[in-house]
């Protein structure tokens, strides 16, 4: 069977099924576009405020996190500068408490009254000793090259050539030794070098 019911009649009950009254036509009253254009602005409206708190809150977020991480790099930094001021105001304290018994036992030599010559040697290769190890517990290594060593530089300083037998640019005697401080001069061995023939 046909359905005879016009055109019009059909759109306008299709019209009235519509959510918001609208009907498919397009012929809305005034007051219902109006009320559907406030509804949809106060919709954005609603979700901009529920962004800007979003945004206001992870701002305070950010804010409070640099301000942690400022406070934490401002202590650590002033925890660094006072490890190196104790450890420049204390850095000899090891080294000088390796050097008391020395000087106690110099100090104990001197008090013995009509030493001999020889207690007197032995209590001096006593003391010397001492401050060998002393020295060498604090990383303190003598440079005494032997005789026929290369010449270093780096280590040796020449006071003068001298004419030898031995192969030129080599160590021919030590006037005095020199000392390294962890792997670094402290003072360089004072040598003669033989002389190129």
């Amino acid at each position: 069977m046909q359905d005879n019911t016009p055109l019009d009649n059909k759109q306008s009950q299709n019209g009235s099924n519509n959510a918001d009254g609208a009907t498919l036509s397009g012929t809305a009253s005034p007051e219902e576009l109006e009320a559907a254009q406030a509804a949809n602005e106060f919709d954005e409206s609603t979700s901009a405020l529920a962004e800007l708190a979003t945004l206001k809150a992870k701002n305070a977020e950010l804010a409070d996190s640099y301000l942690r991480a400022k406070a934490d790099s401002e202590n650590a930094r002033r925890r660094a500068d006072e490890e190196i001021s104790k450890a420049r105001k204390f850095a000899l304290e090891s080294f000088a408490e390796s050097l008391l018994p020395v000087a106690d036992s110099l100090e104990a030599s001197l008090g013995i009254k009509d030493a001999s010559p020889e207690q007197i040697r032995e209590g001096a290769q006593a003391t010397l000793n001492q401050l060998k190890s002393a020295l060498e517990r604090n990383k303190v290594v003598e440079i005494n090259p032997t005789a026929s060593n290369r010449f270093d530089p780096h280590q040796h300083q020449a006071i003068s050539m001298v004419p030898s037998e031995q192969e030129a640019n080599t160590v021919v005697s030590v006037l005095q030794k020199g000392y390294l401080i962890a792997d670094r001069v402290l003072r360089p061995a004072l040598v003669t070098v033989a002389a190129p023939k």
